[in-house]
């Protein structure tokens, strides 16, 4: 469960983390209330999960009640990347000198913890790692050990936070490492971490990605899914018994079995393409299933090609088939923009209906990564 940055605030002050004063509005008149009551120099942030929100105008500035009318007008309501905002976040506006990065996940080769840190925060980490390897550190936490302070102040020297900083770096690490445990997260992300002008280091963004699988034991965020946005398709995958995940990239993957579905993932990953989202159509899909799952992922506008990956055990291949001419007959998508991987139970036979509807099939998941990833104009 992804949690909206002004929740991922809540969490992090009660953890000792230090955030920026603010409250959560969902009209303009609450946001005049909030300004009314605290008039300064403020943030005014669209509650959304997707990113790049501020490219988009999606974070505004106000200093008092009738300064705040015009922002919280604008991004109540507005779309970002097909996401609508319904809540604004307004926050104290703080005098930042300079931005780091902090986050702990979770290292899937290692299985441990993973500590990202930077001194170049503020932009995406993903472009650091390219631009500047050397201006991130990495420390995998054994977790039968656990966090220490000279964990910390390792992590703080090898990321190049500022002397004057890492003490206090060194205890909100300490921090977000054991709420990282105590929530089951997933992701726990920073970015800024920000250095004030008075020499206070506070956690200016909050990105909270919560393992779903461990929510029963958190029954006290039960309340914030109500404030979460929901995503059309997964609401519509989840009525028919589908997991549907959506990520950002522009190639659509169905596949059979979550093991598949991740090597799928890594595959396209490898061919040099971006996945846009995925579907597990699980063990013994039918054809009504197999033709859902299609109009489902293709319903996505960035999907610029779908690959389908089906390894038939009980899921047979001719009703695989069978599915995908049905999908491809009553809908919008078109054949020159699909691959499909088709083995296991009855390929023979599916092959055949495949055949005979003028769709080729390829031998191996790589091969249909990279074919996917060409047909949706990547590498």
């Amino acid at each position: 469960m992804k949690l909206l940055e002004y929740q991922g605030k809540e969490l992090f002050a009660a953890a000792g983390i230090p955030v920026p004063a603010g409250k959560v509005a969902q009209t303009v008149d609450e946001a005049v209330a909030i300004m009314r009551a605290n008039p300064a120099p403020s943030v005014v942030k669209a509650q959304v999960l997707i990113g790049g929100r501020g490219k988009a105008g999606g974070i505004k500035f106000a200093n008092d009640e009738r300064d705040v009318v015009e922002p919280a007008t604008a991004i109540l309501g507005m779309n970002i990347k097909g996401e609508i905002a319904k809540r604004i976040w307004i926050e104290q506006r703080v005098d930042i000198v300079k931005e780091l990065y902090l986050s702990i996940t979770v290292d899937r080769q290692s299985k441990r913890p993973i500590i990202i840190a930077s001194a170049m925060g503020g932009m995406d980490i993903e472009e650091v790692a390219a631009t500047h390897p050397d201006a991130i550190a990495k420390y995998r936490i054994d977790p039968a050990m656990g966090y220490w302070p000279f964990v910390g102040r390792r992590v703080a020297r090898e990321a190049h936070i500022p002397k004057e900083a890492s003490g206090q770096f060194v205890d909100i690490l300490g921090k977000l490492y054991k709420l990282f445990f105590d929530v089951g997260a997933m992701l726990l992300e920073i970015n800024p971490l920000a250095i004030t002008k008075d020499g206070r280091v506070i956690a200016s963004d909050a990105k909270v990605d919560i393992d779903d699988n461990g929510l029963f034991r958190h029954k006290e965020l039960e309340a914030w899914k109500t404030d979460l946005p929901n995503d059309p398709l997964e609401e519509r995958a989840r009525k028919v018994g589908l997991a549907y995940v959506h990520l950002d990239g522009d190639v659509g993957i169905i596949g059979n079995g979550a093991g598949l579905v991740m090597g799928t993932l890594d595959a396209v990953k490898a061919a040099g393409g971006e996945p846009a989202n995925f579907l597990d159509v699980g063990g013994g899909a039918k054809a009504d299933i197999v033709r859902e799952a299609v109009n489902i992922v293709t319903a996505d506008p960035k999907v610029k090609s779908l690959f389908i990956n089906i390894f038939g055990g009980i899921t047979r291949g001719d009703e695989v088939a069978k599915g995908l001419v049905e999908a491809l007959g009553g809908g919008s998508w078109s054949k020159d923009k699909l691959v499909i991987r088709l083995t296991g139970t009855n390929e023979k036979e599916g092959r055949a209906v495949l055949q005979a509807n003028g769709i080729k099939s390829v031998e191996t998941m790589n091969e249909g990564a990279k074919q996917a990833v060409a047909l949706a104009g990547g590498a």
